[in-house]
C-alpha cells in the first residue's frame, strides 16, 4: 500500500508487510522499507469534533475537510461555526458538551469513527480563591464531564464496529505543575481517562490518544480571564507560541499512523517555553 492510496476501511486495512529480509528475521517486524509503505492517510469515515469554531478544533476542521472523509463540526457558536463549515463544507452542529441530551442526539444520529475531543477552557487562572462556584462548574462541566460523556455516548458503536479513534486534547499543565490547579486538574483527569480507557479498550481494536500542547496562540486567554489588564498580561509572553495549525498536524499524525500502532501520547511545546508553561525563554534571553 502507498502511503498516498486511500484506505477503503478506516482501521481495517491489509497490515501485511515483507518480513523476508534479514531485519525482518532478526526484530520479528517490518522491515524499514516496509514500514515507510505501511503509513495509512485517513482516508474515510465519519470525524467527529467538538470546539470546532476557532482555535485547534477549526485548524484540524480545515486539514480533515481536505480529505473524503464526512467531518461533523460541533460548537456552542453557531455564528462561527456556520461561517467555518460555509468555508470548507464540514457538516455544523450546534453542541454543548455539558448537555447530555445534546450529546446523545449527536451520537444516536451519526456512527462516529473519530473522535476529536477539543472543547475546553480554563476558568480561575492564577487563582483558585479569587474564582467562584461558577467556575469549578463551567471547567470541569466542560474539560471533565463533558469529555467522558461525548466518549461514553460514541464507544457503543466504535466496539460493535471493532474501530475506531479517540483523540483527547489535554495539556502540558496535565503533566506539569503551573500557577493554574483547577485547570491543571481538570487536565490531570483528562490525562488519566485516557490511560485507563487504553486499559479497558484492550483488545476492541479502538485506538486512544492523547494530545499535550504548551502555549498555542487561541483564544483560550480571551475566556480565562475577565479583567482586561489581567488578560492582556497573560497573553504577553515574548515568545512564538504554537499555532492551532501545529497542533492540528499533531492530531493527524496519531490519525495517520498505520492500523497496529497506537500514539498514546504527543507532548509538543514552543521551543522557546520551558516545560509546563511556567517560564518563558525568550531566544533574546530575557525571560519574563
Amino acid at each position: 500500500m502507498s502511503a498516498t492510496q486511500p484506505v477503503s476501511s478506516l482501521f481495517g486495512g491489509d497490515r501485511s508487510s515483507g518480513h523476508g529480509d534479514s531485519l525482518s528475521r532478526t526484530y520479528g517486524g517490518p522491515t524499514l522499507a516496509s514500514a515507510e509503505t505501511e503509513i495509512l492517510m485517513l482516508e474515510t469515515g465519519t470525524v467527529l469534533v467538538t470546539g470546532a469554531s476557532s482555535g485547534i478544533g477549526e485548524a484540524v476542521v480545515r486539514m480533515l475537510a481536505r480529505r473524503d472523509l464526512h467531518v461533523l463540526a460541533a460548537a456552542r457558536r453557531a455564528d462561527r461555526l456556520h461561517a467555518v463549515a460555509e468555508q470548507v463544507g464540514c457538516t455544523p452542529i450546534v453542541l454543548d458538551v455539558r448537555d447530555p441530551e445534546q450529546i446523545a442526539e449527536v451520537a444516536d444520529a451519526h456512527p462516529i469513527d473519530v473522535l476529536i475531543n477539543n472543547a475546553g477552557l480554563g476558568r480561575a487562572m492564577g487563582s483558585l480563591a479569587e474564582g467562584d462556584a461558577a467556575d469549578v462548574e463551567r471547567t470541569i462541566g466542560t474539560n471533565v464531564i463533558g469529555l467522558i460523556q461525548m466518549t461514553q455516548a460514541v464507544l457503543p458503536g466504535m466496539i460493535e464496529r471493532g474501530r475506531g479513534h479517540v483523540v483527547n486534547i489535554s495539556s502540558t499543565l496535565a503533566l506539569y505543575p503551573g500557577p493554574a490547579s483547577l485547570y491543571g486538574a481538570s487536565k490531570g483527569a483528562v490525562h488519566k481517562f485516557c490511560r485507563d480507557l487504553r486499559v479497558e479498550l484492550a483488545g476492541t481494536g479502538i485506538r486512544v490518544s492523547e494530545i499535550n500542547p504548551g502555549r498555542v496562540a487561541t483564544e483560550f486567554y480571551d475566556v480565562a480571564f475577565d479583567d482586561p489588564e489581567r488578560r492582556a498580561a497573560a497573553k504577553t509572553t515574548g515568545i512564538v507560541e504554537l499555532t492551532p495549525a501545529d497542533v492540528a498536524a499533531s492530531i493527524l499524525h496519531c490519525l495517520d499512523a498505520p492500523t497496529h500502532v497506537n500514539i498514546h501520547q504527543l507532548e509538543l511545546a514552543p521551543v522557546e517555553q520551558i516545560y509546563g508553561g511556567a517560564r518563558f525563554a525568550p531566544l533574546d534571553g530575557d525571560t519574563p
